[in-house]
């Protein structure tokens, strides 16, 4: 950057073999999760990103839209509030089912997985289902509200 000390511009730029056809997730992973979890670099922002047209066809967009979450939810008229859970690696099934129970009893309408979490060993994925099940129900029933998780 012209006048300033220690601070640079970088292009960097990937093969499309390296990324999987269609997936957005797989896509913004890989380059914000690579480039972004450089230890040497304090602090970093991206402000350009080129998407080739051809690999941008390949993006078929969501199986559905905001009107099927809303129909599931049976909210309208407001936008729906939702977070990730956090930390995402590292609790028991209980706890981040007690997690999930928190966020949703405290007024949020969904919580979602975040892209990490898999069946680790500290947390197998059904073991994970279960709780999350549980902390649904038992939300649903004090609220009255229908909630979810993704």
């Amino acid at each position: 950057v012209i006048g300033e000390d220690n601070q640079y511009i970088a292009y960097v730029a990937y093969p499309l073999d390296l990324f999987e056809e269609g997936s957005v997730t797989n896509m913004f992973t890989s380059i914000v999760g690579n480039v972004f979890g450089f230890k040497a670099l304090r602090a970093l922002r991206l402000e350009d990103l080129r998407i080739p047209p051809a690999y941008s066809k390949t993006f078929q967009g969501p199986p559905h839209g905001i009107q099927v979450e809303r129909d599931k939810l049976n909210k309208y008229g407001r936008p729906l509030l939702g977070c990730t859970i956090k930390p995402k690696l590292g609790l028991s099934a209980k706890n981040y089912g007690r997690a999930v129970y928190e966020c949703l009893r405290g007024g949020l309408d969904f919580t979602k997985d975040d892209e990490n979490v898999n069946s680790q060993p500290f947390m197998r994925w059904r073991d994970r289902f279960l709780f999350c099940a549980e902390a649904i129900y038992k939300a649903q029933a004090e609220t009255g509200e229908i909630k979810g998780h993704y």
